[in-house]
C-alpha cells in the first residue's frame, strides 16, 4: 500500500513558473525511479521527466532546459520545477513512482491523483 500525493498545480501566465511536489508514503522499502507524466485533453499520457534512485534523469524533448526534476530520497519526494511555461504545457500532471515494499519483493508502479497545470494569459 503506497500513496502518492501531488501538489503545486495552478494557473500561471506564459513565461511563469510553478513547482510541483509529490510525496510517497506507505509501505516503502525502497524507491527506484520517480517522475512526472502529463496528459492534455485529447492526448495520451506522456512522460515529462524521470529520475532514478541514482540521480540519472530523463526529460521529454519539449521540456528540456525549462523543467528540472529533483528528489529528496530521505523523504521519498520528487519535485518538478517548471520555468518558462508555455500554453502547450497545459495538462494534468501525474506523479509516478516505482516502489519496492519489501526487500525480497518486486517493484510496483504507483500513480498520484494528478494536479492541473494551466498556462494562459
Amino acid at each position: 500500500q503506497v500513496q502518492l500525493v501531488e501538489s503545486g498545480g495552478g494557473l500561471v501566465q506564459p513565461g511563469g513558473s510553478l513547482r510541483l511536489s509529490c510525496a510517497a508514503s506507505g509501505l516503502i522499502f525502497s524507491t527506484n525511479a520517480m517522475g512526472w507524466y502529463r496528459q492534455a485533453p485529447g492526448k495520451q499520457r506522456e512522460l515529462v521527466a524521470v529520475m532514478t534512485s541514482g540521480d540519472s534523469t530523463t526529460y521529454a524533448d519539449s521540456v528540456k532546459g525549462r523543467f528540472t526534476i529533483s528528489r529528496d530520497n530521505a523523504k521519498n519526494t520528487v519535485l518538478l520545477q517548471m520555468n518558462s511555461l508555455k500554453p502547450e504545457d497545459t495538462a494534468v500532471y501525474y506523479c509516478n513512482a516505482d516502489v519496492r515494499s519489501r526487500g525480497w519483493g518486486n517493484l510496483y508502479t504507483y500513480w498520484g491523483q494528478g494536479t492541473q497545470v494551466t498556462v494562459s494569459s
